[in-house]
């Protein structure tokens, strides 16, 4: 019986250790910027293909990225409107060339993903070494946004298509009479803010 009992203690005190060792994570909340009109340099790793540029959200389902690598994609830009995609390069129209394929449909998923956040009033995931990570699932898969302490955009991630997005040097507008520009040398880094009062009017893709 004594035996049986030391037995049971040594389990008890084990579990108790492993539980405060994994604390649940618990559900964070902070304020939402991902509905506002913002300019974001990327970095795209997509399984094998490394690609760098910058990606503007004008509105709902209304983005651009243009990019500066690899020079199979050097100079062009994906104007993303609704459900169409259109292509240029040096200001010609074209059909989406062949090497831009996977990405249009890895910052498809993106778009997809940052639209339906940008609906709520505030942003709710669980927080890692100061990001707010915010999980759900989309047709191609699931996946991860990752946003600052503002509410900023600052990482996608789609694990199992291989496919990690990150975002830098942030410029965004909050509203059409005021102008807020903020510049992130990393995701958790503080923000420095200049306010500028305009008559600003967000540019919109034809």
């Amino acid at each position: 019986m004594k035996k049986l009992l030391t037995s049971v203690c040594a389990f008890l005190c084990v579990f108790s250790l492993a539980s405060c060792s994994n604390p649940m994570s618990a559900s964070v909340k902070r304020p939402n910027n991902l509905g506002n009109s913002f300019t974001a340099k990327m970095n795209i790793s997509l399984d094998k293909l490394n690609a760098e540029g910058t990606v503007t959200r004008h509105g709902d389902n209304m983005w651009t990225a243009e990019f500066n690598s690899p020079n199979t994609l050097s100079g062009v830009t994906l104007n993303f409107e609704e459900n169409i995609v259109k292509a240029s390069y040096k200001g010609l129209d074209f059909s989406v060339p062949k090497s831009a394929l996977p990405v249009k449909a890895m910052l498809s998923n993106l778009i997809e993903a940052v639209d339906t956040a940008a609906n709520s009033e505030e942003l709710t995931g669980t927080e890692n070494e100061g990001l707010l990570l915010i999980e759900g699932s989309l047709d191609g898969g699931d996946y991860v946004i990752s946003v600052d302490s503002n509410g900023n955009l600052c990482r996608f991630e789609m694990p199992n298509n291989l496919l990690d997005i990150s975002f830098s040097e942030i410029s965004a507008s909050a509203h059409l009479t005021t102008t807020v520009e903020f510049i992130t040398t990393s995701c958790d880094t503080a923000v420095t803010a200049t306010t500028t009062t305009t008559s600003a009017i967000t540019t919109v893709v034809e």
